[in-house]
């Protein structure tokens, strides 16, 4: 089979990884061959029990094509999810996308000269834990926070990794390809690929998190910029407070809303003495985070008074944006799309005040279908990107391939 077949075994996996049922001319014009082509390269892909054909589409008027579908139980990725305090993993059957014995531990990255070591320990103690056989395993993703180069595979923010690539050093350790992007540049991705922003063109992704990121997809392709820098959201200067934000300078739209603000602002009410449900918040952030979430759903009055503050300022800052790319949807995921339609009317409001109305004539905004499980899906997508990548030296470094005995 020649090197060219195997790059076009990785775009149909792919494809089928991301479209569920396809039939031949569906995957013919996705990866832009010919019908025959396509055929037979579906036809070696079942022979190797990697897909099986699944039936017939719907009629529509002629003879129903046959549809194809992947295999289950034959293909994974890893998935990670970071941000600066805490660490998700899954396994995640790329049948269906679905995440399966999750795990979290607490992984404060800031300050930590070993959050690289105890990350490669976490994976390795996982990798012996899940019932699947390391040939199934298409790689490990991860998405976190900080200035990623993509070019390099350096996080300029956190992992000290003496200024080489990590991946390389994750890769070498782990015995599987590692992949690693920016945490909102992969909820985007996850939208893009696998939720209500498929097919769209020009998407602004908002990570409501202890940060404010940035995801986009920008003619229909997820936009990273340079070398993979674009999206910092959260670092546009928009108040004079002198309040110093975790990237050195003052005034970042993260010091005013996000969901850090939050917690700490629903904190310093309380102890002031105002009127709520919420006696007390526990230390963990991520716990009471939850819990004010959980109030304001119940409608405790300070609980939803300080998320739509917060959800005000975060609508001024992203009609800012909107200016700039004229977004056909705005989608609001990661932790804080938690308080669902509370953040939508201060947040179109901000939108209806602040934007020309022309911009924002054809433009939708809505939580995002993916709620917590974004960054993960989006972490696995990013091993599925790379797959024909894969494919292309598979006979002749066998190390590398896919599925290899």
């Amino acid at each position: 089979m020649s090197p060219k077949i195997e790059v076009y075994k990785g775009r149909i996996l792919k494809e089928l990884c991301f479209g569920k049922l396809l039939s031949a001319s569906e995957l013919s014009n996705r990866i832009q061959r010919s019908l025959p082509l396509t055929i037979r390269v579906l036809d070696e892909l079942v022979k190797e029990g990697m897909i099986f054909e699944k039936g017939f589409a719907p009629s529509t008027g002629g003879r129903r094509p046959q549809v194809y579908s992947l295999a289950p139980e034959r293909m994974y990725a890893i998935a990670i999810a970071m941000d600066q305090l805490t660490t998700k993993i899954a396994l995640v059957d790329l049948e269906n996308f679905k995440s399966i014995n999750e795990k979290r531990i607490s992984l404060p990255l800031k300050d930590n000269p070993g959050s690289l070591g105890e990350l490669i320990d976490l994976i390795k103690n996982y990798l012996q834990e899940i019932p699947v056989p390391a040939n199934k395993i298409l790689g490990v993703g991860i998405g976190m926070p900080g200035f990623i180069d993509l070019t390099t595979g350096v996080n300029y923010s956190f992992f000290e990794n003496n200024g080489k690539s990590i991946p390389d050093r994750m890769q070498q350790e782990l015995g599987l390809p590692v992949y690693l992007d920016n945490d909102s540049s992969l909820i985007a991705l996850a939208e893009l690929k696998l939720g209500g922003s498929k097919g769209k063109n020009n998407v602004m992704v908002i990570n409501l998190s202890w940060g404010i990121g940035l995801g986009m997809i920008v003619n229909g392709s997820l936009f990273r910029g340079y070398n993979g820098f674009a999206g910092e959201f959260s670092h546009i200067p928009l108040f004079n407070n002198n309040k110093l934000c975790d990237c050195g300078k003052m005034g970042c739209l993260e010091t005013e809303a996000s969901m850090k603000v939050l917690v700490n602002k629903v904190r310093e009410g309380i102890e002031s003495g105002r009127v709520t449900s919420i006696k007390t918040l526990p230390e963990d952030i991520d716990s009471a985070f939850e819990l004010i979430i959980q109030a304001a759903i119940r409608g405790d009055q300070l609980a939803v008074e300080l998320i739509s503050e917060i959800a005000l300022i975060i609508g001024k800052g992203i009609a800012i944006l909107t200016h700039i790319m004229n977004p056909e949807e705005i989608v609001l995921s990661g932790r804080g799309a938690a308080a669902g339609r509370l953040l939508v009317p201060p947040i179109q409001q901000a939108l209806n005040r602040y934007c020309i109305p022309r911009l924002t004539a054809h433009t939708q905004l809505r939580i995002s279908d993916l709620n917590k499980e974004a960054e993960l899906f989006g972490a696995a997508a990013l091993v599925v990107e790379q797959l024909d990548k894969r494919f292309r030296n598979n006979r002749t470094n066998p190390e590398n391939y896919p599925f290899a005995a």
